[in-house]
């Protein structure tokens, strides 16, 4: 049984990659993804999902991440980071099971694990805009689990809403 941050750390190497090598997306799942989980039906329909949707929002996540990094050219952040901002953005966007809280918490773990001294706060920082961004467009849908601390976003926004008021 592999945990959700084991196989969140396959997508990783899975989207660097699809990234780098520029091989199809199947043959990625193949080498990557179905090679390490094999053993675990579940834990490779997880990453094979988190690993395809976060394709199919690589340019939306984009936009989200260039929106909240003023001076800065996309190309100009970390490929890891890049690439854990496009799939928490993603699990945001496109699991309505898994708490916004979870998902920066987790990219924020990789990050340190895998990316440069700084790369945990920047891609808080980036997130915690973000969160809040799509929250106040309601365009946070969760449901279930994933409604977990969402009254601390709530909550958040709302103070931050008074603040501007």
């Amino acid at each position: 049984m592999h945990s959700r941050r084991e196989v969140r750390e396959r997508v990783l190497q899975a989207l660097y990659a699809y990234e780098v090598g520029h091989d199809t997306a199947e043959h990625v799942i193949d080498t990557v993804l179905r090679s390490a989980l094999k053993d675990d039906r579940e834990a490779l329909r997880f990453a094979t999902q988190l690993f395809l949707r976060t394709i199919n929002y690589s340019e939306e996540a984009d936009r989200l991440i260039a929106d909240h990094v003023k001076n800065w050219d996309l190309t100009r952040i970390a490929l890891i980071d890049r690439l854990l901002l496009r799939m928490a953005i993603c699990e945001l966007l496109a699991f309505e099971d898994i708490p916004p809280k979870v998902s920066i918490n987790e990219a924020i773990e990789l990050a340190k694990k895998y990316s440069t001294e700084k790369s945990g706060q920047f891609v808080n920082g980036v997130l915690d805009a973000v969160v809040l961004d799509l929250q106040r467009q309601g365009r946070l849908k969760k449901s279930g689990r994933g409604l977990i601390g969402m009254e601390t976003l709530l909550q958040r926004l709302a103070e931050q809403q008074s603040s501007k008021s």
